[in-house]
């Protein structure tokens, strides 16, 4: 990492408050680049939506996040570049996935991909991609994080 590089966090995190997942987002968000796409596993519920607006705070978004479950893609304009939000819970095949266009916008900004199983055949291998793995008991809200490429120094 370079000079004036942030302290790795844990590849494995408990987010007992959500102020912890907040705290997650602001780390991350002076380290995304245009390309960079995070996918977001985890049962309804896990937090991963609540991830989403607070990575959306943290990167200047000026409207609230919300889930883009029915509409399936949600784009806004961050102080950098702009944050693109898929749902694909709904999808039940990857030509759908194609359908919205997803070729079009992904260098161009962050991603972020909620249930993002049938977009992994699909992403270019090249984009850096970062999986975060949210898993909630019902009283303790965890995430594992799997990291590659240059995110790998940004987590032990």
């Amino acid at each position: 990492m370079a000079a004036g590089a942030k302290t790795p966090l844990p590849r494995l995190m408990q987010l007992d408050t959500p102020q912890a997942t907040v705290g997650l987002a602001e780390y991350l968000a002076p380290l995304l680049q245009a390309g960079d796409i995070i996918c977001l596993y985890g049962e309804l519920g896990s937090g991963k939506t609540f991830f989403a607006a607070a990575l959306g705070r943290a990167l200047g978004v000026p409207e609230d996040l919300d889930s883009p479950s029915f509409v399936l893609l949600k784009e806004y304009q961050a102080a950098r570049f702009p944050l693109y939000h898929l749902d694909l819970y709904r999808l039940h095949s990857p030509s759908e996935l194609l359908d919205l266009g997803l070729f079009d916008f992904l260098e161009s900004g962050v991603t972020l991909i909620e249930w993002p199983r049938l977009a992994l055949s699909l992403i270019p291998g090249r984009l850096l991609q970062l999986d975060l793995k949210f898993s909630f008991d019902g009283r303790r809200r965890q995430v594992e994080i799997l990291a590659r490429g240059r995110w790998a120094a940004y987590f032990v």
